[in-house]
């Protein structure tokens, strides 16, 4: 028997109301239904006081990273380019998706929740306990939990002396200009289509990222083989962790489709060189993507069913039409 339109439309109406209030503990939105990143209170990122070299493994900093987090991603990728594993270790954060949290496992300092480490290092309660976050066990104390401002520390911190400077004092205004465009248009972006509370909010930020990725793709064409020119630098680590989760997550959830990837193939090429480069496929985990993406984000997703999706490797390297 056939449910009676009034009662689709009840339940449609009670489906909506319900799903906003739940958006509203994904992110806030502003009185138009535009998903804004909340602002979050963090401590500078600061080099530690005391040497780096000549350190304990167990006195040694600790870059703290979560797989599916494309923010700790760039720090990660920083950290494997310039080949900061003698000086720097890396621990693995787990999205507890039920509890909310990060969980440390195996524990670390006593504390199995970055909440428990953050507080273990005397943060104040402003400080949201989110990944990627830089600490050093011999003060016991945060360096620094802001992505945008560990990258800059990461290509600060000592290494061998053939490795690459991300940051190029000649290149600082180009760096600075991309990284303006693509991080409200493309990196916040592609979450303010997916959390987007109706369609006009959705179609401005939708015709802002691929009005920023056509940007790209014409730069690139003109300029490449990287966003400034003929250096890989932090511009291109910023868009990198967005564009890798591309055809994992963000289109198929966020709704950030109009588009392929393979449709832009400055942008294809870019990914695939990037992806190609040593060390950095190991920072790759789409599975880990596709688990914490659809099996988090509930209002997006309530049915919690995880996608399958294509090997990464395979997906990347295929090659693009005119290629």
């Amino acid at each position: 028997m056939a449910i009676p339109p009034v009662l689709v439309k009840t339940a449609r109406c009670g489906w909506n109301w319900q799903w906003l209030q739940l958006m509203g503990g994904l992110g806030p939105a502003d009185h138009e239904g535009n998903y804004r990143r909340p602002a979050g209170d963090h401590p500078t990122a600061t080099l530690p006081a005391q040497p780096l070299e000549g350190r304990g493994r167990d006195h040694r900093a600790r870059l703290i990273l979560g797989r599916s987090c494309p923010w700790a991603h760039r720090t990660w990728l920083v950290h494997t380019l310039r080949q900061l594993g003698e000086s720097l270790d890396l621990l693995m954060a787990k999205a507890d998706h039920q509890g909310g949290r990060w969980q440390l496992d195996p524990p670390w300092r006593n504390c199995s929740t970055l909440l428990e480490l953050y507080r273990h290092c005397g943060s104040p309660p402003s400080h949201r306990a989110t990944v990627p976050v830089l600490v050093d066990p011999l003060e016991q104390r945060i360096l620094g939990n802001e992505s945008s401002q560990l990258v800059e520390l990461l290509n600060r911190w000592p290494a061998a002396a053939d490795a690459p400077d991300l940051a190029p004092a000649d290149l600082g205004t180009a760096i600075a200009e991309w990284q303006e465009l693509l991080q409200g248009n493309v990196n916040d972006g592609v979450y303010r289509c997916g959390f987007a509370r109706n369609q006009t909010a959705y179609n401005q930020a939708e015709s802002a990222l691929f009005a920023a990725l056509e940007e790209v793709e014409r730069s690139l064409g003109s300029r490449g083989p990287w966003l400034c020119g003929d250096r890989l630098t932090l511009a291109d680590l910023r868009l990198f962790p967005t564009l890798i989760r591309w055809e994992s997550v963000y289109a198929p959830l966020f709704g950030c489709s109009r588009k392929q990837l393979w449709q832009l193939p400055n942008i294809w090429r870019w990914r695939q060189q990037l992806l190609a480069l040593p060390g950095v496929m190991a920072t790759c985990d789409a599975e880990a993507w596709r688990q914490d993406y659809f099996g988090a984000l509930f209002p997006l997703n309530p049915g919690g069913i995880v996608p399958a999706g294509p090997e990464l490797s395979t997906l990347v390297n295929s090659g693009a039409p005119g290629s």
